[in-house]
């Protein structure tokens, strides 16, 4: 069973953004850590917080917050990461994304799957797989794929930097 937007009953890991609430499909979910020490790289866009080790493996960590453009996570209790597998060239590569807090796991019924809306969100279309409605209330379902395209954000990490007047 299939709702409009090609979406089918799934499970999801749902998140905490500030007020609203995303989630995600949990089978690409790995892990939910807690929010640790974070080594910054110099050079990297607003939304790369840095990198942490994962049981000897290097992961990036995105700031979910600035990757949609919106002010930096402030760090607070209920932070966490959560690791998840993105999709590089077909190969699988692990990320972290640091969100304000995770809220449960949650299955959504195809259809309570909206397409996504000409506009009203606050987050690039191509970033949204569609909007869930659970319990009177809508959480906005992420296309991972796109939202943390590893080739785009690899393009902005190369981007040139203005120069700061000296």
């Amino acid at each position: 069973m299939s709702s409009p937007t090609g979406a089918v009953a799934a499970q999801y890991l749902s998140f905490a953004l500030g007020n609203e609430v995303f989630a995600m499909d949990i089978r690409t979910v790995r892990e939910i850590i807690q929010h640790g020490s974070i080594t910054p790289v110099p050079l990297m866009p607003d939304f790369v917080r840095g990198i942490i080790n994962l049981r000897g493996a290097v992961v990036p960590v995105i700031d979910l917050n600035a990757r949609f453009n919106r002010p930096a996570a402030r760090i607070g209790k209920k932070s966490c990461i959560i690791i998840f597998d993105a999709s590089r060239q077909g190969e699988r590569a692990e990320l972290g994304l640091l969100v304000d807090a995770v809220s449960e796991v949650v299955e959504i019924p195809a259809e309570q799957i909206e397409p996504v809306p000409d506009f009203g969100t606050s987050v690039r279309r191509e970033f949204i797989r569609g909007i869930g409605k659970l319990h009177g209330r809508f959480v906005v379902l992420l296309e991972p794929d796109q939202a943390f395209d590893i080739e785009e954000m690899a393009q902005l990490c190369e981007a040139p930097r203005p120069l700061l007047a000296a």
